[in-house]
């Protein structure tokens, strides 16, 4: 599906912001990224429509750090542009391949992500997507 249309557009863009909002607030950003793509808040987001979609970045984070009973802060933690990117990609692959995040997540888990951003990022979020399906699948081999 190469053309979302403009809320689902809006929607990657709200999940990027999230998981770039988790950076600022100093959050383990391995464990915000496994919390948030095996959370209810998730789940919605996945959904043909939920309250949740129309919520901005703030709301959602607040909501997943309820859902999780508190969220841990400092560890490990990723740039803003990896996690900004990652948010973006995991949405856009929900719209792209009709996955849920939770199988998305273990395609392509937060270190992956991680690692395949400097040569990702600057791709098609499509070709992206193809290419982090690819790595999962060497993986198993």
């Amino acid at each position: 599906m190469a053309n979302l249309n403009l809320q689902k557009r809006q929607l990657c863009d709200i999940q990027g912001r999230l998981f770039e909002l988790a950076v600022k607030n100093g959050y383990d950003c391995p464990l915000f990224v496994d919390a948030f793509m095996n959370s209810k808040a998730a789940a919605a987001l996945d959904d043909v429509y939920d309250r949740l979609q129309w919520a901005g970045e703030e709301y959602i984070l607040e909501e997943l750090n309820e859902e999780v009973g508190g969220l841990k802060k400092a560890g490990e933690t990723y740039g803003t542009e990896v996690m900004y990117w990652t948010g973006y990609t995991y949405r856009y692959w929900h719209y792209y391949t009709g996955e849920s995040s939770k199988e998305i997540y273990k395609t392509a888990g937060a270190e992956t992500m991680n690692e395949c951003w400097l040569g990702f990022h600057t791709l098609d979020v499509g070709m992206a997507i193809d290419n982090l399906k690819e790595v999962f699948q060497q993986k198993l081999s």
